[in-house]
């Protein structure tokens, strides 16, 4: 049994086809379908292996709290199957999120990256407006925001797991961090300021103030409407936005740009997402499923999913090939974004460290306490769940 996410563009079940074809009368591939909506995968998962479920083989999961905070009786080790030659191959940061202490329990499938995407349409009409988007920084692209008409910036304030992200993203491009091996950072000036950058597109009036409840979905009208000429989202939507059977935007209006920073010579980062695959520690077929996540990360079929299921390849080698280039734009777009994210923080514990994040984070969106304050507290926190943990 192999547990994922629903998935519209049914690559996924016609790889499990595949594989199953190929396998003959052998060790054959079920697909069961798991909540769309990341945080209710990640807390079904919990509750089923917290009563004993044992039905799931392989699992697919994205890199919220995985591997970081596993079930160490649920989700196998992998460092004995999962070689380090075949691990160098992989887009570093994705073989990171996927060790902790030294241990290695994930398969990278495909990965994620926020970007900032921009309608070149609007900025062309918009005063003043910038050759190169720095929305972080430029004045001029605040101008033409503030200036242009219904043009707004929209990303991920919303009291989720994708508000974590996007305000990790606002504090490493600020120059902050959270921790520091064992050590709390997340109250520096940095940091401080990377919060105080959020709240201010929404008080200066960049962001609409509903972008406090905005998720990732909420693009589909507001960014192909013409109401947000700049927007930070993950990779899949560059293809979402000029599907044939649901067209909303023509794609050669779309520019794509790493994230913007805080000032000039600090660098971009983004918060690095995805998919992975992992192997149930108690499953029954554990050589026969490892079989099946050794074949659905292979090259052939990740080059597969990524032409699509317009997802990005986490093998290096695949951000070379031509027709994946030329069929998944944003793989060749945003190859500078790509190749600067970052792993949300390492820790045994990050479902509770998220959770904390979360509420401190969406504080600070919606103003109801100054950036310091907020972070003061969130340390503390953080600082409680560490010394908890031993």
């Amino acid at each position: 049994m192999f547990s994922f996410f629903p998935d519209p563009t049914g690559s996924v079940q016609r790889l499990i086809d595949r594989f199953n074809e190929e396998n003959g009368g052998g060790f054959q591939v079920r697909l069961r379908e798991m909540p769309a909506d990341s945080d209710q995968h990640f807390d079904q998962l919990n509750t089923e292996f917290q009563s004993g479920e044992n039905s799931m083989d392989v699992i697919g999961a994205t890199l919220s709290g995985w591997p970081s905070s596993p079930p160490t009786a649920t989700i196998a080790g992998l460092s004995d199957r999962f070689t380090q030659e075949e691990r160098g191959v992989f887009l570093p940061a994705t073989i990171e999120a996927n060790t902790y202490d030294g241990a290695i329990y994930g398969v990278p499938w495909y990965t994620d990256a926020g970007m900032l995407y921009y309608r070149r349409d609007l900025l062309e009409r918009a005063p003043s407006s910038p050759s190169r988007p720095g929305l972080g920084t430029s004045s001029r692209s605040r101008r033409a925001v503030r200036e242009g008409e219904d043009t707004r910036y929209v990303f991920q304030g919303a009291h989720y797991e994708g508000g974590v992200v996007d305000g990790l993203e606002y504090i490493w491009t600020s120059g902050g961090d959270v921790l520091d091996g064992d050590r709390v950072v997340i109250d520096s000036p940095e940091a401080v300021r990377g919060l105080a950058v959020e709240r201010s597109m929404v008080a200066d009036g960049i962001a609409p103030e509903g972008v406090s409840q905005y998720k990732e979905q909420e693009w589909a009208t507001i960014f192909p409407s013409g109401d947000a000429v700049f927007m930070r989202n993950v990779p899949r939507m560059y293809a979402l936005a000029s599907d044939p059977a649901e067209p909303r935007i023509d794609q050669e209006t779309i520019g794509v740009s790493a994230l913007p920073v805080a000032e000039a010579g600090l660098r971009s980062y983004s918060s690095l997402g995805g998919w992975n695959l992992f192997l149930n520690a108690n499953s029954e077929n554990a050589d026969a499923a490892y079989e099946f996540i050794h074949f659905m990360s292979a090259p052939e079929q990740q080059k597969f999913r990524a032409v699509e299921g317009s997802v990005l390849p986490t093998r290096q080698a695949l951000y070379e090939d031509t027709e994946v280039l030329e069929k998944v734009r944003v793989a060749e777009l945003g190859q500078e974004t790509i190749r600067n994210t970052r792993p949300r923080p390492v820790s045994p514990f990050y479902s509770d460290v998220s959770l904390r994040m979360a509420d401190g984070f969406a504080w600070s969106l919606w103003g109801e306490a100054p950036p310091e304050e907020v972070l003061r507290e969130v340390k503390g926190e953080l600082e409680e769940i560490l010394a908890q943990g031993g």
